[in-house]
């Protein structure tokens, strides 16, 4: 598979303080096997669907212990040189670039609404070796309390072209890279808890939305909202017994027109 393009998400992995309970929810609820955990690198363990790598489980950061969280790695041909420009429009390097053996490059931060996300330099770990297949992430959206400030930050960095919804009613947009819409971006309204800080939260695809969410809730989880039918398929929002937000859609039960979409200026 083809190294991700630069700005492309390219990773994900689950900072959750208990990373077995993680392995057995995810386990059951998207299907995944994992390897082994790899002490030299924090007990990272990356999670397959279907032998394909499509995520990992791993303690927090350094700093980042207070809650269990999902984090997006956008990929990147320098990380030192995404790290500068994340500086240069706003946002804060939490961690500087550092190498991880020959797998790649690593860089985490968050824009200048306080959303974490990573950068990845791909070395020998290119990435999601499959997406929107069952069990793989498909999607994911910025959910800020301030999207002038993601509006301006994220395509700065990344050289996103964004366009907006054509509802008066919903303040979301889609940032595109070429040719391809690879984010989106939503005002989080007060139906968010106010200690609910802004982050990206990630969609996996699911074969069955409904049973996803029942397997979810029999675990521990807890149901945000949906299922929910919409044109792009049947979604719901959740989170896991630890805290960590995310999302299950199925792809194939689409219903209802594709909204219009404006290009900003």
């Amino acid at each position: 598979m083809a190294v991700h393009p630069e700005g492309a998400p390219c990773w994900a992995d689950a900072m959750v303080r208990d990373t077995e309970g993680a392995k057995r929810f995810y386990g059951e609820v998207l299907g995944w096997t994992f390897g082994e955990a790899s002490s030299e690198y924090g007990d990272y363990t990356e999670a397959y669907a279907d032998g394909k790598a499509v995520a990992a489980v791993v303690p927090p950061m350094p700093g980042q212990e207070d809650r269990s969280q999902w984090c997006l790695y956008f990929a990147s041909e320098d990380a030192a040189a995404t790290a500068d420009r994340i500086r240069d429009n706003g946002g804060r390097v939490l961690m500087e670039p550092v190498e991880a053996d020959d797998f790649g490059t690593l860089c985490l931060a968050r824009d200048p609404g306080g959303v974490l996300f990573g950068v990845w330099q791909a070395g020998r770990h290119e990435g999601f070796q499959a997406t929107a297949e069952p069990g793989a992430c498909c999607w994911a959206e910025v959910f800020t309390r301030e999207p002038e400030k993601s509006d301006a930050f994220f395509p700065a960095v990344f050289s996103y072209r964004a366009k907006r919804m054509e509802d008066v009613e919903v303040d979301f947009r889609v940032y595109d890279l070429g040719d391809r819409s690879v984010l989106g971006r939503m005002r989080m309204t007060e139906d968010f808890p106010p200690e609910v800080p802004s982050y990206i939260n990630v969609y996996f695809a699911v074969a069955d939305c409904d049973a996803a969410v029942a397997k979810a809730t029999e675990l521990g989880g807890v149901l945000r909202s949906g299922p929910m039918d919409t044109p792009f398929g049947r979604f719901a929002a959740l989170s896991d017994p630890q805290g960590a937000d995310f999302s299950v859609i199925d792809l194939t039960a689409t219903r209802g027109k594709t909204p219009a979409f404006t290009d900003v200026p």
